[in-house]
């Protein structure tokens, strides 16, 4: 056990072991919605806040964590075995603040450089008409703060108004999770949502942008940061950094950022490059998530040259992931493929 302390020590992102009394404090705000184990009660994502915590450390900002009710919160299932997850978990700060979550309420007495929303499911159900939040939110952003939202978490921000009465989203460049990524994934647990979130970006006025399906894709407009799916974490925690002045420290990206990345510029006649890049570095690639990419992709799209993107990835994936079932979606989509007359 003392081993793998050590070792996680060694992988994690530095942190700092001691922030300058002045530095920016950003709060990372969570649903408290969710109940362990309890899919009909949805939490937040665990990648998402691990992620954004280390991303955040590691460029010397102090980090809180909230949820609408404060002490512990609940994520949804997540791999504790990612490196993000476990370093997340080997660090006692961060621990002990989801643990011990601060609550909107004792959040609005304080004041904090920037607010960012995690997402998850369980934000369509806590965090998407939470008054308290709303005003810290407007408070924030009228005091000069930048706000974040990455996933669901921009339905935190649909409501919000400022001082002046204006909706903080109206006439603003975002993102957040897609109608076509809502689709795929949540289509079920998303009929019980309030709104479906990017029809609802679009009627309060958001000009809103998307990425294919599960891609990265950042927006920033002045203050307002936002991320389209968890995918896009990274990016988007280090859009907030530059929006707060700051220049993010290089880092070595996690094996699923870079099989995302790869995917997303992969064309078909691309794929023997693309397989020895992953050959050349294997632990820095994630060849089942660039299989499963690759499966939903085809599985979803309507036309050719989405289909040829997924069945692209998934052959790219398939000398390092022999699986029957990757067989069968790649034998599907060449089917439908040769029906569209690709």
């Amino acid at each position: 056990m003392r081993t793998l302390y050590l070792f996680l020590l060694i992988i994690c992102t530095a942190l700092p072991a001691q922030l300058d009394a002045a530095s920016n404090t950003v709060l990372l705000v969570v649903s408290g919605y969710g109940v362990a184990g309890d899919k009909a009660r949805p939490g937040f994502e665990m990648d998402e806040l691990s992620q954004a915590w280390l991303i955040l450390r590691a460029n010397g900002l102090d980090v809180e964590i909230a949820s609408p009710a404060g002490g512990a919160a609940k994520a949804d299932r997540f791999d504790k075995a990612k490196p993000y997850n476990a370093c997340f978990l080997a660090d006692p700060a961060a621990v002990k603040a989801l643990a011990a979550t601060v609550s909107f309420a004792d959040g609005a007495k304080r004041d904090y450089a920037g607010v960012y929303v995690m997402g998850g499911k369980g934000a369509m159900f806590d965090l998407h008409d939470d008054k308290r939040l709303q005003a810290l939110i407007a408070r924030t952003y009228g005091a000069g703060g930048v706000i974040g939202a990455v996933c669901h978490g921009p339905a935190a921000l649909v409501r919000v108004r400022l001082a002046d009465g204006s909706l903080l989203l109206a006439g603003k460049a975002a993102t957040g999770f897609s109608g076509e990524e809502e689709d795929a994934f949540t289509k079920e647990k998303a009929k019980a949502f309030a709104f479906q979130l990017e029809d609802e970006m679009r009627r309060v006025g958001v000009r809103f942008s998307e990425a294919p399906m599960m891609l990265s894709h950042a927006v920033a407009d002045g203050r307002l940061v936002t991320g389209q799916n968890p995918y896009s974490t990274p990016d988007t925690t280090e859009a907030l950094l530059r929006a707060m002045g700051k220049t993010p420290k290089a880092r070595t990206a996690w094996a699923d950022e870079r099989s995302i990345a790869l995917v997303a510029v992969l064309k078909p006649g691309g794929e023997a490059a693309a397989r020895a890049a992953i050959k050349a570095a294997p632990a820095a690639y994630d060849p089942p998530l660039i299989a499963a990419w690759g499966h939903y992709r085809a599985l979803t799209a309507t036309d050719a040259a989405g289909l040829r993107h997924g069945l692209s990835a998934m052959e790219v994936a398939k000398p390092f992931y022999p699986e029957p079932q990757l067989d069968e979606a790649m034998t599907k989509a060449r089917a439908r493929l040769a029906s569209l007359g690709g």
